[in-house]
């Protein structure tokens, strides 16, 4: 159980990096983006965990970077200005 928490946190902050150095005109803080990697990870490896029941090392590593993925994901901003225009009366 404590290799699976090491590896995920590890595999969320090398996502997180990712993002950070892919995104970061898109991102906020630097310290927000690696500490929100890491948690989802940990998290996602938890929920895999209790899923799946333990003797699932890669399964749980997929779920953990599944979730932090998707943690990352919801931080992007918008990429441009948004035009809004209104609708026609």
């Amino acid at each position: 159980m404590l290799l699976e928490a090491l590896a995920s946190a590890v595999l969320g902050l090398a996502l997180a990096a990712a993002a950070v150095h892919r995104l970061s005109h898109r991102l906020p803080l630097r310290s927000l983006v690696l500490t929100t990697g890491v948690a989802g990870a940990l998290f996602g490896a938890f929920l895999t965990h209790s899923a799946l029941d333990a003797g699932n090392f890669l399964l749980t590593l997929v779920g953990a970077a599944i979730v932090s993925a998707a943690s990352l994901s919801l931080l992007l901003r918008p990429s441009g200005r948004l035009r809004r225009r209104s609708a026609p009366a």
